[in-house]
Formats: structure tokens, sequence, C-alpha cells
């Protein structure tokens, strides 16, 4: 097995540990749009580290990912559920709400208001900048 596959693969294993406990935590619902009964997966918030870590992890719908993944896809009226997600308790839930809501609002002056009344300390601040959507 070559070592790009057998990271890769450690990589996986390491997220597989936590998805019981997301699950556990997501109540199995999504934990960007709140959907349930829908497929949910593992989803690292970046900067990615090199060990998979339970404290950058959400569970996130296919819909959520797809659309966070490529961007050019973004239906910003499905990010309107992001008026729940930016005040979870749930530090990278909260990272990438705002990171997403960031983006839509490039084109859209709807998130304004709800970025306005987000507080973000100089910790959370430093890794919503670490959030690349392209």
């Amino acid at each position: 097995m070559s070592r790009g596959h057998a990271r890769h693969y450690e990589g996986h294993h390491g997220l597989s540990v936590f998805g019981k406990d997301l699950v556990r935590r997501c109540s199995a619902h999504c934990e960007l749009c709140d959907a349930q009964g829908v497929k949910l997966s593992v989803f690292e918030v970046p900067p990615v580290l090199t060990e998979p870590d339970y404290d950058h992890c959400i569970m996130i719908c296919d819909t959520c990912q797809k659309q966070i993944m490529r961007p050019g896809l973004i239906d910003h009226n499905h990010w309107r559920c992001l008026n729940n997600s930016i005040w979870s308790e749930v530090v990278p839930v909260k990272m990438l709400s705002v990171a997403m809501l960031r983006y839509i609002h490039r084109q859209h002056a709807w998130p304004g208001a709800l970025l306005e009344q987000v507080y973000l300390d100089a910790d959370e601040e430093n890794w919503i900048e670490q959030i690349e959507i392209c």
C-alpha cells in the first residue's frame, strides 16, 4: 500500500471514530441547515489538520456539502438556514456558518444583518479567515 493511500485510510478511519459522537451531538440533523431524515457525512472544517480532530468536524447533509465544495452551485436561499446555525455553541458549526454568510454576502445583501449581530473573538476571526470558499 502506498504512503498516500495509507494516510488517506488513516484519516478516514480517524473520522469514522468520531462518527457516533457527532451523530449524537447533532441528533441526526444537518448541523448547518437542520435537515433530518437525510444522509449525513462528516465534514472537516478548514483548515484541515494532519490528524482528524473532533473539534474541526461537523455533520452535514449532501446538499450543504455539494454547495460548499462547489460554490458555483450555491443556492443562496438554501443558506437562509444559517440564521440559526451562526448561534451554535459548536464552534466549527459557527465558524463555517459565518464563512458561508460572508461568501454569500459578496453577491446578496440579506446576510449583512446577520453578520452585524455576530460577535467573534480574535481566535474565531483567525479561523474564519482560513476557511476558503472559492
